[in-house]
């Protein structure tokens, strides 16, 4: 976690001064004064704010050109957080006394920003400013929940969250400490009904502590754990945002493990439960809850060593230094493949690690000992997928995601087959010359892109990552670099050269091939169609009248 800069012990507190010496200080002008009072009572104070250094973005100072000069306005919350810690937020709170909905709508007209209102009753508006590069800001207007600032201030969930940002002079309040936490990186409760009041709170409590390595106070860990069984009365899409907040986010295996300790997963994802426990055999070295958890580890380790920004501290380890040798000249192509999105609300990066934690959820009805004492689990990728896709309908995804989800499930077994029948290849052909039938084919690279499609991508990275926890310390070596000799070879089609073995151009439409074989429409036309196009993919068909050719033969040996 970034450190907070060197400066003032003052910065950013409300101080009283008599005879310009500081007497005393607070988070609010008001409990800087009553600090005062406390020792110098008989005395004039003079209350002032000590500034502390703040890298405002450029989208606040439009927001304030939008603002009339006597309308008060603050930023709240995570934001302000953010900026105290150097980091930059895409998420804008602000409350503000008054018609929030006016003054939401009259920044949205003068910022270009899409306006929607998510509660007229309550004075709370959402806009959303989308930027050419596809990135997008979102922006929460809401009045006061309360008469005043720091009663709003002390409604809210943790100290950290509580603190303010006047947008006209820049003059922060924190009536709760909440920096002084963070310098501490502490987790408090703004009040002890807090949890209770927002069962939710207790995903955002798992999700804070885990991306700025924040310590869970004693007494809100136990606050916690008695709040958890009010999430039944909370809304599932509030839910579901807090859990994806934390797959997107630092250490989910560890926020996981955090969540199942305070009882959260049976309340929320119930089916989990069950994958503790469930042994597995050899070469599996822990149960699949401990498996799972662990691939969602060993994936966001991989995940960092490929992102464009590299960290060779990610990549020291050995598996992760050669993974970046095979894979990381596609670090930008992957950056493009999670920047892309099926909803505005969630990232493909979330998605697959929500596929990641659902990967082996079918193995506990799967489970089988055969004769031999080993534990098999026959067909547990195809139910898994039933079962991704059921759980992300209670989620009320959307289709698109529930579609990604089940072929990452359904597939995540098959780049691990290639793998094994390359060094079964290998060893077979071992001493005789000229042979190099260990690749997977044309044909195989066509079918795996072809049932995956997009989620291909999503599918290799998950294989790797469930390789590493399946072996751990065991991993041998020579599989292991077979499996990033497939994954390379897979991406090297996908990347490199799609219209030639992924998605070849369409040498003839349905039309054109009713015509020429004298079809009605039916699904044999279609047939037709994907049999000349795997055909190209193969290197067989190049041109139209090969592709006739083709399809005239098919057609005959299928009848």
């Amino acid at each position: 976690m970034p450190k907070l800069p060197p400066e003032s012990p003052y910065a950013g507190r409300w101080v009283a001064r008599v005879n310009q010496k500081i007497v005393a200080h607070g988070g609010t002008p008001e409990q800087a004064r009553h600090a005062a009072e406390k020792t110098r009572h008989k005395e004039k104070t003079e209350i002032t704010y000590m500034p502390t250094p703040l890298n405002l973005p450029p989208l606040l100072l439009d927001v304030l050109d939008a603002l009339p000069a006597d309308q008060p306005l603050y930023l709240i919350g995570g934001a302000v957080r953010d900026m105290l810690l150097g980091r930059t937020s895409h998420d804008l709170d602000f409350g503000l006394p008054g018609d929030s909905l006016r003054v939401a709508r009259r920044i949205a007209n003068k910022i270009g920003a899409a306006y929607y209102p998510l509660d007229s009753e309550r004075g709370a508006a959402r806009l959303v400013l989308i930027h050419d590069d596809g990135t997008r800001d979102v922006l929460d207007f809401a009045a006061f929940r309360g008469e005043t600032l720091e009663e709003d201030l002390r409604g809210r969930d943790f100290t950290l969250n509580a603190i303010a940002l006047d947008m006209h002079t820049h003059n922060i309040y924190d009536p709760l400490g909440g920096a002084a936490d963070l310098r501490a990186k502490e987790l408090r409760l703004c009040s002890p009904t807090s949890l209770r009041d927002d069962p939710v709170r207790v995903l955002r409590a798992v999700r804070l502590a885990a991306n700025f390595e924040f310590k869970i106070l004693p007494e809100t860990r136990r606050t916690m754990k008695e709040a958890v069984v009010g999430l039944a009365d909370t809304s599932v899409e509030r839910q579901r945002d807090e859990f994806f907040k934390i797959l997107e986010g630092k250490q989910p295996a560890t926020a996981l493990r955090a969540l199942e300790m305070l009882g959260v997963l049976p309340e929320f994802l119930s089916e989990l439960a069950a994958l503790k426990g469930v042994e597995q055999s050899a070469p599996h070295v822990d149960d699949v809850w401990s498996h799972t958890l662990s691939t969602m580890r060993h994936l966001e380790s991989m995940l960092a060593a490929l992102s464009p920004k590299y960290d060779k501290s990610k990549a020291s380890e050995f598996h992760n230094g050669y993974i970046v040798i095979k894979l990381g000249r596609y670090r930008e192509k992957f950056a493009a493949h999670f920047g892309e999105s099926l909803t505005v609300d969630r990232s493909l990066y979330g998605l697959l690690f929500f596929a990641a934690l659902y990967h082996d959820i079918a193995k506990p009805v799967k489970s089988k000992t055969e004769a031999d004492g080993r534990i098999r689990f026959l067909g547990h990728e195809v139910e898994g997928g039933e079962m991704v896709a059921e759980r992300a309908r209670k989620l009320h995804l959307s289709n698109d995601e529930i579609d990604r989800l089940k072929r990452i499930v359904r597939g995540h077994l098959r780049v691990h087959d290639m793998a094994r029948r390359m060094l079964e290849q290998r060893e077979q052909a071992k001493g005789q010359e000229g042979s190099g039938a260990e690749r997977p084919s044309r044909r195989t690279i066509y079918r795996f892109f072809r049932d995956t499609r997009e989620a291909g991508v999503d599918i290799i990275l998950l294989s790797l990552a469930d390789l590493r926890a399946t072996y751990e310390h065991t991993l041998p070596e020579g599989l292991w670099k077979a499996e990033l000799d497939v994954a390379r070879l897979l991406l090297e089609n996908y990347f490199e050269r799609p219209e030639e073995t992924v998605k070849p151009k369409s040498l003839l439409d349905g039309h054109e091939v009713m015509k020429a074989f004298d079809l009605r429409p039916s699904p044999r036309v279609g047939a037709v169609i994907e049999a000349i196009r795997e055909g190209q993919a193969m290197g067989e068909i190049a041109t139209r009248g090969d592709a006739l050719a083709f399809g005239k033969k098919w057609l005959a040996e299928e009848n």
